[in-house]
């Protein structure tokens, strides 16, 4: 058991944290005032080697794991949570599931122009119809049509959506079949019958562009087929799991950079000829806030190492199954409480939308949705220890 990282994870993160602070930071007011979307920072991160962490060199990557992912992705998150949310649907939704899963021909394709930034990849999975419950709902279909197959239908909340190149989109190709006869493809923005139908505007986490689409006989070729046909529920499954084990260092990155406002704000903050952080109400807050960020962080490194084994194909089932769930939800729902005892401390200026305190605040929600919702993640953890 690792109970702290080693040196060369240290430097990972201390790495991505400065560069975050120099070239992440910047952006980070605008594209909240603005829903504003930096075009270059893509490119920039795929020359600094912050794409294909999990990919073979041969391929693009930098031949690393999954933790080492989540260690930059905290640090991104500390300084602008909106484009860490953009990087990871990029990095982890999208690419590291087409090399999880595609043949050599389609990461050959796809993966290096996806790792050097000059592709931007998403994942379109949720409906509007198919949120909880996406894949037993879902009503994308997919039908053959000689060397092509023709998708129909829509998905909903795509993160990146708007900006995206290459997408992995899931549809059923045996709607019979239900979620068994559900298939992944990769989708490139100019093929016939694809559009973004809008760009939607968000709370939180404003700037990370998030669109519907609409798929209207969509010509995809055949060989872009993931995984085989009626193969997607294993891609789909491992994925989550794995996208559940990377929002949490997004909670922790938060959180961190929360408790630090927080304790400059207490620091200089003067009431009745005091500094705030002289009464003992604060002091219990920071303190507070202290115990959950060490305990999440804990969990998020415990989690993403155990995530770091699973096998191609896997997830969706077992102890890591419910471990992923049980790390977002629990990292989730402590963020919603570090966040209000940092926008307390602020007191009226925390209030204000302009506040980068503010700005945190509004990212709680997301956290406790995405990648299925809290009540989703209770169902996935007690359906695990409960079994027989």
């Amino acid at each position: 058991m690792q109970f702290s990282l080693t040196d060369e994870q240290q430097s990972v993160l201390d790495t991505a944290d400065r560069f975050a602070r120099n070239e992440l930071y910047p952006l980070a007011q605008r594209m909240d005032n603005e829903e504003w979307w930096p075009q270059d920072i893509f490119p920039k991160l795929g020359k600094a080697g912050y794409f294909g962490i999990t990919v073979d060199p041969k391929y693009g990557g930098v031949g690393s794991d999954l933790f080492t992912s989540g260690l930059i992705l905290q640090a991104f998150s500390r300084w602008n949570h909106a484009l860490a949310l953009s990087w990871v649907a990029h990095e982890n939704l999208c690419l590291n599931n087409i090399y999880r899963n595609a043949d050599d021909e389609l990461r050959a394709k796809y993966l290096p122009g996806l790792c050097d930034g000059s592709k931007t990849g998403a994942l379109g999975l949720t409906e509007p119809g198919a949120g909880s419950d996406a894949l037993g709902s879902m009503r994308t279909t997919a039908r053959r049509d000689g060397d092509h197959y023709l998708l129909n239908g829509g998905k909903i909340y795509i993160t990146n959506g708007p900006v995206a190149d290459v997408l992995l989109v899931y549809a059923k190709t045996s709607p019979e079949l239900s979620a068994k006869g559900i298939s992944a493809f990769i989708v490139e923005k100019d093929f016939p019958g694809f559009r973004v139908a809008q760009k939607l505007v968000k709370m939180g986490f404003r700037g990370s562009q998030t669109a519907e689409l609409v798929f209207d006989d969509c010509r995809v070729p055949a060989a872009n087929l993931v995984g085989g046909e009626n193969r997607g529920v294993s891609v789909v499954m491992s994925g989550l799991d794995l996208e559940r084990a990377m929002i949490s260092p997004i909670c922790l990155g938060i959180c961190e950079r929360a408790l630090e406002l927080s304790i400059d704000y207490a620091r200089t903050r003067k009431q009745f000829g005091r500094p705030i952080a002289d009464f003992q109400m604060i002091q219990s807050r920071v303190a507070e806030m202290y115990v959950m960020i060490e305990t999440m962080r804990s969990f998020t490194y415990k989690v993403l190492m155990d995530a770091n084994a699973l096998e191609v194909g896997g997830g969706g089932r077992g102890n890591v199954h419910a471990l992923t769930a049980a790390s977002v939800m629990y990292a989730a729902d402590t963020m919603n409480r570090v966040l209000d005892h940092a926008v307390q401390i602020h007191g009226g200026s925390g209030y204000i939308w302009e506040a980068e305190i503010n700005r945190l605040f509004r990212a709680t929600k997301l956290l406790e949705i995405g990648a299925g919702t809290t009540e989703v993640r209770k169902m996935i953890i007690s359906g695990e220890i409960l079994k027989s």
